[in-house]
Order: structure tokens, then C-alpha cells, then sequence
């Protein structure tokens, strides 16, 4: 297992890195540790999560992952273990979160309020990438940007970084950081597959100008590149079945996944894979890899098998005609995702 520095930092982290998401939803606990311990037994020392999971959102369970992902820690040496989670944004947007009655933002008062329920859930006194988890560019920078270099100033964080933003929330975040003398964003967490390449048209170049590292998720489409939505499918038990049947939001949710651009480009993939010899989930997950700016690509499941197609991508360097078959498809289908 390869390991890449985040941002401009100290720390060093897996080039694989897994999600937790579905951890107290999907996944109960017992199979969640089974998950966790045959990543960590094959080299990922990289673990996020968030205070709004396990997905859906739902107040019933908010938090239940990091309960989780505290107790696994007590099982290892904590040294060993590079822990992310997250601060949600403001709800008023695309999505509620389901902590402080959705009354959330990024302001003094609710990244305290979160950090501190955090390190609780957690059972640590310390954090290691904590991160917003979704812009709030209505609130004051100056006061986001303080407050998370008050944390590390305190201990209870190591680095900080973004999620779900774009180029001119970056470089403002960049650019308020060096006019306060605070801390910097070291990562950026964005959608990045190859089904969703939008990250490479600007933020890409900021991640290289200015020593950011990107730490994807979804680097298989939640599930789509996978190939088990292909042919108007709805397996039973996945992310996006249970979505499209929810309606409103959360169908729409699923169609920016699931489409026929998208399904399309799945199936043309599928075929490379297949002639390169690997699980199309491999190949997605090693392509992801296979960039300069990212640093560890964050992969989720729900069961223990679904690990090993993810793992066998660890080591795994894609021929120049992969990767070129690959942005064929790219340029044949623009944007996939909707």
C-alpha cells in the first residue's frame, strides 16, 4: 500500500482510504469491524468519516458512525490510525443535516458544538483531518477560518479541509488563511470518478498550484461504475434503489447517478475492464488513483465483500492504453453525471 502526504502537512495516509457512511445504516456493527479490520490488516491507515452519518440522513441514527468507528479504535494502537470526520455545512441547501435539529452552519458556535460531540462519539482526544463538510459561503469566512485554527491551536485537531467545494470558495478559504495568519484547508473532498471528472477542469490546478491534495469519494459512482444499476436495475439494498423509491429530493439524488449517459459510459467501461483483465470496480478505483493531485482515493461498502475488488487496486499502476480507452469514453460522453 502506497502512502502520499496530505496537502503540506505531516501526515501521511493510504493512497486507499475507507468511507464509513453506511456504517450503522446499511451496516451493522459486527459486519462494520469484519470491514474495518481486513482494511486496516491490509494496510489502510486512513478512516473517514462525519457527525451527519450513517446515510440517509436520519436524526434516529445521526452520530451511530462515529460510535462505531470509536469503539473499532479501541481494538488498535491509535497512533497507527489517521481518523477524518466532518462538520456539516448549512442546511438550507441541498441537504439537511440531522444534528442540531438542522439549525447547522459554519459559524463559532456549531463547529465547537461539533467538534466537541465528535471527539465524544469518538472516544479520542484528538481528531487527525477535520473538515466542513459542505461550503456555507453565506457565513464570514474570517470566523470559519478562526475558529478551525483555534481547534488545531488546541490539540483537538491535527489539519483541516474542505468538502463539496468549488474554486472560488477555495481560493477565498486560501486567501482569508494567509491574510489572518490561520491555518490553511490541506485537502479537498470533492465527487471525483470517471463518471464525474468536473474536479479536473479548475480545481485541479489549484490543488497542484497550491499544495492541496484532493481525497475523492465516490470514486465508483456510488455503486454505478460497478455495473449492478446497468439494465434498468434496482438492486435490492443499494444506496440508489432506496433512493429512487423515497421520491422528491432524493430521487433526484439518484438520477444525477443513474442515468443513460451515465449507465452508457458504465457499460463501455465494463468492456475495459474486462479486456484488461480486472473488476470494473478495480479499475475505478485504481484510475482514481492515478492522478497527481489526488492523494487517497475514499472508498465505501457495506459488506466485507465488496473489499477485495477495492484492495486489489492497491498496488495496481493502469497501462497508458487503459487510461487512454478511459478518456475516450470521457470525451465520447460528456458528463455523465447530471
Amino acid at each position: 500500500m502506497k502512502h502520499r502526504r496530505l496537502g503540506k502537512s505531516g501526515i501521511y495516509v493510504s493512497d486507499i482510504c475507507m468511507g464509513t457512511m453506511t456504517f450503522g445504516s446499511q451496516t451493522d456493527e459486527k459486519e462494520a469491524f469484519r470491514i474495518l479490520d481486513e482494511c486496516y490488516d491490509a494496510g489502510i491507515n486512513f478512516y473517514d468519516a462525519a457527525e451527519n452519518y450513517p446515510v440517509p440522513p436520519d436524526p434516529k441514527w445521526a452520530g451511530r458512525t462515529e460510535e462505531i468507528v470509536g469503539r473499532w479504535m479501541k481494538t488498535k494502537d491509535r497512533d497507527s490510525l489517521i481518523i477524518a470526520t466532518k462538520v456539516s455545512g448549512p442546511s438550507h441547501g441541498w441537504i439537511k443535516s440531522s444534528q442540531r435539529a438542522g439549525m447547522t452552519a459554519m459559524d463559532r458556535h456549531n463547529i465547537t458544538r461539533a467538534v466537541e460531540a465528535s471527539l465524544a462519539r469518538l472516544d479520542t482526544d484528538y481528531i487527525d483531518l477535520y473538515q466542513t463538510h459542505w461550503p456555507d459561503h453565506g457565513t464570514d469566512f474570517d470566523e470559519t477560518m478562526e475558529t478551525l485554527d483555534e481547534l488545531i491551536r488546541a490539540g483537538l485537531v491535527r489539519i483541516i479541509g474542505s468538502s463539496n467545494e468549488n474554486a472560488w470558495g477555495t481560493m477565498k478559504s486560501i486567501a482569508t488563511s494567509e491574510r489572518l495568519g490561520t491555518a490553511r484547508y490541506q485537502t479537498i473532498q470533492n465527487n471525483f470518478s470517471l463518471n464525474n471528472r468536473r474536479f479536473e477542469d479548475e480545481l485541479a490546478n489549484i490543488c497542484r498550484k497550491e499544495g492541496i491534495s484532493l481525497i475523492p469519494y465516490s470514486p465508483i459512482a456510488g455503486g454505478v461504475l460497478s455495473g449492478k444499476y446497468n439494465g434498468g436495475a434496482t438492486p435490492e439494498g443499494a444506496r440508489f434503489s432506496s433512493y429512487i423509491n423515497k421520491g422528491g429530493r432524493h430521487t433526484l439524488m439518484a438520477q444525477r447517478f443513474v442515468n443513460e449517459k451515465s449507465l452508457s459510459a458504465t457499460e463501455r467501461y465494463m468492456a475495459i475492464a474486462e479486456e484488461a483483465g480486472m473488476s470494473p470496480v478495480t479499475l475505478a478505483t485504481a484510475w482514481s488513483k492515478q492522478h497527481d493531485f489526488v492523494a487517497s482515493t475514499i472508498v465505501g461498502v457495506s459488506t466485507l465483500e465488496q473489499v477485495a475488488p477495492i484492495l486489489a487496486a492497491a498496488d495496481m499502476v493502469l497501462s497508458d492504453d487503459v487510461m487512454k480507452a478511459c478518456d475516450q469514453v470521457s470525451k465520447d460522453i460528456l458528463y455523465p453525471m447530471g
